[in-house]
Parts: C-alpha cells; sequence; structure tokens
C-alpha cells in the first residue's frame, strides 16, 4: 500500500505543477497566487509521498485531504475537477488494494 500510494502522490504533484501555467495563461490567475497554491500542493504531494514509509496513517490523512483539495482546484481550473476525480478515484482504489494485498498476505 505504501509504495502505491507514493507513486499516485508523486503522479498527482506532476500533474499539479503542470496546472499553475494553466491557471495563469487559460484562467487569468495571478501568477504569484498559482505558484504559491499549487507548489504548496505539489509539495504536500511529493512531502506525503516520502513519509508513506515511516508514517502510513498520516499519508493517507494528508493524502486524502490533497485529493479534496485538487477536486475543489478545479473551481480556478475546470479540468481539474476531472483530474482531480481521477486522482481521488486512483486514491481510494491504492488503498483499496493495499488493505486487500496485506490482508491476504497476512492470513
Amino acid at each position: 500500500m505504501k509504495r502505491l500510494c507514493a507513486t499516485v502522490l508523486i503522479m498527482e504533484a506532476i500533474v499539479v505543477g503542470l496546472a499553475i501555467p494553466v491557471a495563469v495563461q487559460i484562467d487569468h490567475l495571478a501568477p504569484h497566487v498559482a505558484v504559491l497554491t499549487g507548489g504548496i500542493a505539489a509539495a504536500a504531494a511529493v512531502v506525503l509521498a516520502v513519509l508513506a514509509r515511516r508514517a502510513l496513517r498520516l499519508t493517507l490523512l494528508g493524502g486524502s485531504l490533497l485529493q479534496v483539495f485538487a477536486i475543489a482546484s478545479g473551481s480556478v481550473v475546470p479540468v481539474m475537477y476531472f483530474l482531480g476525480g481521477i486522482f481521488a478515484a486512483l486514491w481510494a482504489v491504492g488503498i483499496w488494494l493495499g488493505y486487500r494485498v496485506e490482508h491476504a498476505a497476512g492470513h
């Protein structure tokens, strides 16, 4: 579960980072606001991915909050409703599959 969740978070950090210029150019968000909010979200995703090995519960909580933020960012960059939803689904499936694999191996 740790590796799968970390992978989803790293990919999400890339997508959030790529959404920053879109927010500035297409949606006319102020560059400093886009870089600050997008940069914090991308950095949080990377930090949570690194923490997945040592603090899985914290990663699951923080990653779930990040999924809510990714979907909510669709109010600024509309395509993020779709992309945030995809990442939220990947996040949920990753947790579910990881739980199943860990419990199947334990029995």
